[in-house]
């Protein structure tokens, strides 16, 4: 009968020669991670931590661009931001904000997108690449390129719109600029979500929806019950980075510049107005500082649906 064999000894002077593994994944160590990391890190307190400290600190100051104020800017405390929340024109701009968001981002870049993914989630061929290529190159096209693009198809006297419509002369961005940069921004949005949705449908089991429609289930039955809580992460997720992105949006002013009489003044064409083309900056910065503060609260908002259980 064999005899079981021990294994042998590990002598102390080989587990010095023994290789050492660094407990990250990649095995680089905390130093040589720190790095190649520092280069990533030194951006971004270059160009988003120091911007956002100083900001913060020019809303607590009288900083103008031009003046005594430019070259001595003093120290003022919360008198910027009490300006700010006493100033009716912010309050329009912010309402004029929420309905942008509510009507370009939220209606219509995830409603719109999620319509175009959803109708195109079966087809193949050339009619599915054109849409999609369509779509996409209304996003990829830059900003100034497409206002110029809508400012002639709005155009009051020779508009493209008005001569299909047969409506000479009637004037969209004058009579109604919100719902002229709604659709422009949808229009140029939904690329976006159309992609994430489209992604997300993919990975639905076909065989959910066929037990649902075995089941006598209706088109929105299905929705309700099989599509949405499978793609509820790839919803909120969309919600969260398009009413950020609208929120912030400067692309209204290459379209009406916030007119006409600030009907179409959004908070990023407010900041612009009252910090650089009226010079200041101090009561500008506070401003940005609570579209910051906006920003932050949806930000948590959206987390925690996120995280929370369905």
């Amino acid at each position: 009968m064999a005899q079981a064999t021990s294994p042998p000894e590990t002598r102390p002077e080989d587990e010095a020669q023994a290789p050492r593994y660094s407990s990250d994944a990649a095995g680089l160590g905390k130093a040589r991670a720190g790095v190649f990391a520092a280069p990533a890190l030194l951006l971004i307190a270059v160009f988003l931590v120091f911007p956002a400290l100083w900001v913060l600190y020019l809303g607590l100051t009288n900083y103008r661009l031009t003046g005594t104020a430019a070259a001595e800017p003093q120290f003022v405390g919360l008198d910027n931001l009490l300006d700010a929340v006493s100033n009716p024109t912010f309050w329009s701009s912010t309402w004029l904000t929420v309905q942008f968001v509510l009507g370009s981002a939220i209606i219509g870049q995830v409603g719109l997108g999620f319509a175009i993914a959803w109708l195109l989630r079966d087809r193949r061929g050339p009619i599915k690449r054109v849409v999609e290529g369509l779509v996409i190159l209304a996003w990829i096209l830059p900003s100034a390129i497409v206002s110029f693009l809508w400012v002639a198809l709005l155009d009051r006297d020779g508009g493209t719109l008005n001569a299909l419509l047969g409506l000479p002369g009637f004037a969209w961005l004058l009579d109604h600029p919100m719902l002229s940069i709604i659709v422009f921004n949808t229009w140029r949005g939904t690329a976006f979500s159309m992609m994430l949705y489209g992604a997300a449908l993919g990975n639905v089991p076909p065989s959910h929806l066929e037990s649902a429609r075995l089941a006598g289930a209706s088109g929105w039955q299905q929705l309700r019950d099989v599509v949405f809580p499978h793609i509820r992460g790839h919803i909120l997720t969309n919600l969260l980075l398009i009413s950020l992105w609208t929120f912030n949006d400067f692309s209204p002013f290459l379209l009406t510049a916030g007119g006409p009489d600030g009907k179409s003044e959004v908070l990023a064409v407010h900041v612009y107005k009252v910090a650089l083309q009226s010079g200041e900056l101090g009561y500008g910065a506070a401003v940005s500082t609570i579209i910051l503060l906006i920003n932050l609260v949806v930000a948590v908002f959206y987390l925690r649906l996120l995280r929370s259980k369905k």
